[in-house]
Order: C-alpha cells, then structure tokens, then sequence
C-alpha cells in the first residue's frame, strides 16, 4: 500500500451524486474537496450519463488520482432505478478505467461501518463523524457530498480491500503470507 495517495470516492446517483478526494500521507487524511454533480435538472438518462462523464473526468485531471472507491449498488424494489443507478456507476467507473485508475466497491452497510462503528448509521452521523474525522467547518446542504467522502474514508481504512478483494484477502494462501513471521524454517 503506497504511503502518499490520493483517493476519490464516488456515491453514485442519478439525481444527485456525491464525491470526495482525500489525500493519504503515512496514514494521515486531508481533504482536498468534495462536493456533489447536479443531475435533477437533466431530463434524459443519456444527459445525465455525460455529465457524469464529464464532471469524473475533469476532477480525475484536477486531482489526479491514484486510486477510486466508489459504493457497490444496493438491492432495491424499483428495477428501472436500480438499472439507472448501475449505469451511472459504471460510467464512473469507466473513467477511472480510461485513466487506468485502480477502482474498489464498497457495500453501503460496511462504509457506514467504518465510519462510524454502526453498520445502520444515518446519512448525517456518517457526516458528523467525518467532520470531526478531516476537520471541515461547514457542512453540505447535500449529504451525498459527504457520502462520497465516505466511500475514500473507508477505502483507507479498509486497507483497499473491497468487494472485488475480498476472497483474496480471506482466504487461506493469504492468511499463511500474513503468518509467514509465525512459520519455522527449520520444519519442527
């Protein structure tokens, strides 16, 4: 894990989508910013899709950087919204991807936790938490702002390791590597 990386996270939407990009060095977070990309006032999904595009794209060029985390997609009740959501995730996802950007999912349910202990945790705890976390004076008037936050927060302490590592990370050859201080060479 590199010791000074910066870390965008992505909360997707469709009507509204929260960002944030924190700056790691040896373990301490700044914030570098953070905010939301307006898609309420777009009428076709196409539109929105772009602007999301754009809008990763241009904070990629800002920002620079060298690693994304972004909310896995949640299971809901309305397919449409649910197909919406997917879309406007994987062109985020997309971008980081043209930018050869390394990219992690995080479920909703284990963000919440690393935040704030509580796997149920309320959009505005997680924002409480945050703030007392990277030292912001003002709140958002979105918390999806702070909900992008979060996803590069947990991203950090989450040592990278998201939905897509997660067998990696649990399974037996990894447990022996992380062991191997424990293991005799001597073969007694």
């Amino acid at each position: 894990m590199a010791e000074d990386r910066i870390i965008l996270g992505i909360d997707p939407g469709t009507t509204v989508m929260g960002y944030g990009i924190i700056h790691e060095v040896k373990g301490q977070l700044r914030l570098l910013t953070f905010g939301v990309i307006q898609l309420h006032k777009l009428e076709n999904h196409p539109d929105k899709l772009k602007r999301i595009l754009d809008r990763i794209n241009g904070l990629i060029q800002e920002y620079k950087p060298d690693e994304m985390a972004i909310e896995a997609p949640f299971f809901g009740k309305n397919v449409q919204s649910m197909l919406k959501l997917g879309r406007a995730q994987g062109v985020a996802i997309a971008s980081c991807l043209q930018h050869n950007i390394p990219f992690e999912e995080y479920s909703p349910r284990r963000i919440k936790q690393s935040i704030t202990s509580n796997g149920n945790a309320s959009k505005e705890q997680v924002a409480a938490m945050l703030q007392k976390l990277l030292s912001f004076e003002e709140m958002p008037k979105y918390l999806d702002a702070t909900d992008g936050l979060a996803v590069a927060v947990c991203h950090v302490f989450s040592k990278g390791v998201g939905e897509h590592n997660k067998s990696k990370a649990s399974g037996w050859k990894n447990f022996v590597q992380n062991q191997s201080h424990r293991i005799r060479k001597d073969g007694k």
